[in-house]
């Protein structure tokens, strides 16, 4: 078990000569590899910097790298299009699209017991060891996991051992830790890296998957003094090392701390990243801690036309709606397909305010009628983006018509709570 590489503080403004020189530093200490899997985010990180790895991974390897599967879990599958803008220079023909649930093997289960334990005794299933096959089928002799590391409302951080057993795995193993983090409590989750989730994919990881050669590259990317994206770290290793090293980094470098609860927050939704509320709930998640009680949460979402990646989670999304966590969990005890679906179910419930704020959502493909009967407030995005414009507004504090908001570009890039209810 090694660390390769590490590179990196909460001032660090890493250029893609450094980080291309980390990783072939990282490559040449593993040696000589002659068949070899990558496996980075989708377009939903695009701005995670694992893009460019993986075409540095390509121009190191060459024809060695035999395939690209990116980590999408339960997320449509990337089009080509946008394969080309994220990974410049890789071939299209590398790149196989993961299909949750047809595409998967299964290892072995973590015990009933753990995950009861780990539940604090609310949830009494075991947990399926779900991956796609070409991991275990494909002959390679490397496997590379890129991608980066940020607070996250199911795994407290993202990334790590999740980008295999989640982003490559199947529909119970997807549906069971989604649940397992909601009913846990994801305001008891996200921001850090020991939790109940982590554990039972970290069980998982030392009795069923030691024996792939997966090797991580996590990188942590945060915002400079004038608010451009910016890499801090690069971290390298196949162990939990690497990912503890940006777990601590990220949490300087994403997790931000208010001493004043936001009474009215304004967050913008790349149409290039979300086209649904199941991604671009970001906005709810990532905010939900910082935001007061009453206050008002707008979401402006010009790329957002359907609810799910997926067209039953679409459907039961639409069924359902974010009405909180009672009546979400009434919902499982009542329908098959819902409880089939636990992945769902927990997204409705990271995704309600739990009627504590209201949620303003201004989406450009979804009609008033489908936001209000989901549980949104609706809001017309073409006023709501002029009132609020945000190629004007700058992260953090505002004023627009003497009133003081929020305003936040990219929920994806970090993690807001205010203080008091963190430490609550």
């Amino acid at each position: 078990m090694s660390l390769f590489f590490e590179l990196g503080t909460e001032q660090s403004d890493l250029s893609a000569v450094e980080l291309k020189n980390g990783l072939f530093q990282a490559l040449r200490a593993l040696g000589p590899r002659n068949r070899v899997l990558a496996i980075p985010p989708d377009m939903t990180r695009f701005h995670s910097g694992a893009g460019n790895l993986t075409s540095n991974a390509y121009e190191f390897y060459g024809n060695r790298l035999s395939a690209v599967l990116p980590a999408v879990g339960t997320h449509a599958a990337m089009t080509p299009g946008q394969i080309a803008k994220m990974f410049a220079g890789v071939p299209l023909e590398l790149f196989h699209a993961h299909n949750w649930r047809k595409d998967v093997v299964t290892l072995g289960e973590v015990p009933a017991e753990f995950v009861q334990e780990q539940s604090e005794g609310r949830l009494n299933y075991t947990w399926p060891v779900q991956i796609n096959r070409m991991l275990v089928e494909g002959g390679f002799d490397l496997i590379l996991s890129i991608g980066q590391v940020v607070p996250h409302e199911v795994i407290g951080m993202a990334n790590y051992n999740k980008n295999i057993l989640v982003g490559t795995g199947g529909p119970d193993s997807i549906n069971r830790s989604h649940f397992l983090g909601a009913v846990y409590g994801m305001e008891r989750i996200m921001g850090r890296a020991d939790n109940p989730v982590r554990r039972v994919l970290n069980y998982a990881s030392s009795h069923f998957i030691r024996h792939l050669p997966v090797v991580y590259v996590l990188t942590v990317v945060g915002r400079n003094e004038c608010g451009r994206l910016a890499v801090r770290g690069l971290f390298i290793g196949d162990d939990t090392e690497c990912f503890q090293k940006a777990s601590q980094l990220s949490l300087k470098a994403n997790f931000f701390m208010l001493d004043a609860p936001i009474r009215k927050a304004v967050v913008y939704l790349d149409p290039e990243e979300f086209k649904s509320t199941w991604l671009g709930n970001k906005a709810i998640y990532r905010t939900r801690m910082a935001l007061a009680d009453g206050a008002e949460l707008i979401v402006l979402a010009p790329g957002v036309k359907t609810f799910g990646e997926d067209r039953t989670i679409d459907r039961l999304i639409r069924k359902y709606g974010y009405f909180g966590t009672p009546a979400t969990l009434a919902a499982v005890e009542k329908d098959l397909e819902f409880a089939d679906n636990l992945g769902a179910a927990a997204h409705l419930i990271h995704g309600s305010s739990e009627g504590r704020f209201t949620i303003t959502y201004c989406p450009g493909g979804l009609s008033q009628k489908e936001i209000r009967g989901a549980g949104f407030g609706y809001g017309d995005l073409e006023s709501m983006a002029k009132k609020y414009d945000p190629q004007k507004l700058h992260y953090g504090y505002n004023r627009v018509d003497g009133e003081e908001i929020f305003f936040v570009p990219n929920p994806g890039l970090g993690l807001w709570a205010y203080r008091g209810r963190f430490e609550t």
